[in-house]
Parts: C-alpha cells; sequence; structure tokens
C-alpha cells in the first residue's frame, strides 16, 4: 500500500480549500498512491481557536454532503481510498468527524472524536458532541483502517479497542501546534501506541498560521515496530508518500505475543 498524508494550509473559503485538497488527492494518485488522508478540519479553519457560537456552528456541514460527495467522485475516478475529516452537523449536535471513502466511492461510515478537550485555543466543548460511533474499522480496498482522532489518540484503550477490531493501518487527523508538546512527544506516543497495538500509524497534522495558533506540520508515518518511517517538514503544504507492507502487522510482536497473551478477565473492571 502506498499512503498519502496531505497537509495543507487552510483559508477561511470552504469551497477554495475543497479544491485544493480535491487537487491534492489527483497529484498524490499520480504518484502512486493507493490511500490517502487529511489533517483535522482540513478544509476549515480552526474554528476552536476561539470559542462557539451560533454562527460558526451553524458552519457545520452534513456527512453524506458536499465535501464527502466530492471526494467519492474522486475516489472513483482515481481508484483512491480518501480518510477525511470534517465538521458535521447530524441533526441538533455537532462533531469532529472523519468519513471513509472506499476506492469505489462508498462511504463505508463515520468516524466521530469521542473525547472532547477544552482550554485555551481549543475550545472544542463548545463544538463537538462525543463521538457515538465507537471505534470502527473499515475493510477498504486496501487494508483494514480504524481512525484516531487528535485528542482519541492520548486514550490507550481507545488505540487498543482499534487494534481489537481488526486495525493494521490507523490514520489519526490531527491539529498540533508548533511547540505545543516538546521533544519528539508526539512521535513518542504513536511509537508506542503501534509498537503495542501492531498496525501502523499515520498522524496528518495541519500546518501554517492561523489567527491564535500556528500549526506545525510534520505529519509522519510509525511502523508496527515503533519506527517513524516517514515525516514531512514542519511549517509547509507537503504530501508525505510513504510505503507500508501490512505483512508487518502479521508479523509484528503485537500480533504474536501481546495480543495473544492479554488478560480481559482480570483488568476489564479497571478499566471501566
Amino acid at each position: 500500500m502506498k499512503l498519502a498524508l496531505v497537509q495543507q494550509m487552510a483559508t477561511n473559503d470552504r469551497r477554495v480549500n475543497r479544491e485544493t485538497g480535491l487537487g491534492a488527492v489527483q497529484r498524490a494518485a499520480s504518484q502512486g498512491a493507493n490511500v490517502v488522508c487529511f489533517a483535522e478540519l482540513a478544509f476549515d479553519p480552526f474554528y476552536p481557536q476561539e470559542p462557539a457560537t451560533p454562527e460558526t456552528l451553524a458552519l457545520a456541514e452534513p456527512v453524506p454532503g458536499p465535501t464527502t460527495d466530492a471526494f467519492a467522485k474522486l475516489a472513483t475516478d482515481l481508484g483512491v481510498v480518501i480518510v477525511l475529516n470534517v465538521f458535521e452537523r447530524d441533526g441538533d449536535h455537532t462533531y469532529d468527524t472523519s468519513p471513509v471513502i472506499d476506492a469505489d466511492g462508498t462511504l463505508l461510515g463515520k468516524t466521530r472524536m469521542v473525547h472532547i478537550t477544552d482550554y485555551d485555543c481549543f475550545h472544542e466543548q463548545g463544538y463537538y458532541a462525543p463521538g457515538n460511533c465507537g471505534a470502527p474499522v473499515y475493510d477498504t480496498a486496501y487494508g483494514r483502517i480504524g481512525v484516531a482522532i487528535c485528542y482519541d489518540r492520548h486514550y490507550p484503550e481507545y488505540m487498543r479497542a482499534l487494534a481489537l477490531n481488526g486495525a493494521q493501518l490507523v490514520v489519526v487527523p490531527q491539529a498540533g501546534a508548533i511547540g505545543e508538546w516538546p521533544d519528539g512527544l508526539f512521535e513518542a506516543e504513536l511509537r508506542v501506541a503501534s509498537f503495542q497495538n501492531g498496525y501502523y500509524s499515520a498522524l496528518c497534522n495541519r500546518v501554517g498560521p492561523e489567527p491564535k495558533v500556528t500549526f506545525a506540520g510534520q505529519s509522519f508515518v510509525c511502523d508496527p515496530a515503533g519506527n517513524v518511517i516517514a515525516q514531512a517538514g514542519e511549517g509547509a503544504d507537503e504530501i508525505l508518500l510513504c510505503e507500508i507492507d501490512l505483512t508487518k502487522v502479521e508479523s509484528s510482536h503485537a500480533a504474536k505475543l501481546f495480543l495473544r497473551d492479554r488478560r480481559p478477565e482480570l483488568y476489564g473492571d479497571w478499566l471501566s
């Protein structure tokens, strides 16, 4: 499988951002990408820099809707799997949502961010209801893909749930600022998750300056042994391409040992 992570700066115009993203999918596919992934709220400004207002909440879009429809058509034309992230409205609630589109254009489903944070410049509890879709894994044309949206990656129980549900690749759409975590902690966290759970992880980060936050970029991919095998640059638009070998999932330490030797009957109550 050839994976592409698209880190692109966002303007205030969703239509322009969406067109930029569609062009990125075309460029990635022309370079052999089978799976193309986007960062958190890739086609919008990062609204949670400011507390939510009725006006910003009204900008949420349905899934399926205009964004998923446009990318589904392109997925069909190019034969690629696409993992998006959008500001979703469903009835009276809004969510941080990653729709997953298969290579034939089918919307396989959507993952909603489960854990919602709130602090300065990340006023997310006013924007997002907690996700209610669980930790789904999608059986795509190129492998079994799970999604951990931004803050969810901090929860080992969520990352383990994706492994137990059969993920070979976990995509992490993120909005991470420059200097938010020092000394490579983002990388260390997903290196450990990949090693403990025996899957590839791919963090696709926002990039560029916005009114209150400058997002770092530096998207990266980890293999099931916990090695960073590809990384994008800081502060610039980039399509990070990475070849991944899914046979390494089946031969990982987690597949051969860690998952086999679990004792959930002993610690199930500890996690409640």
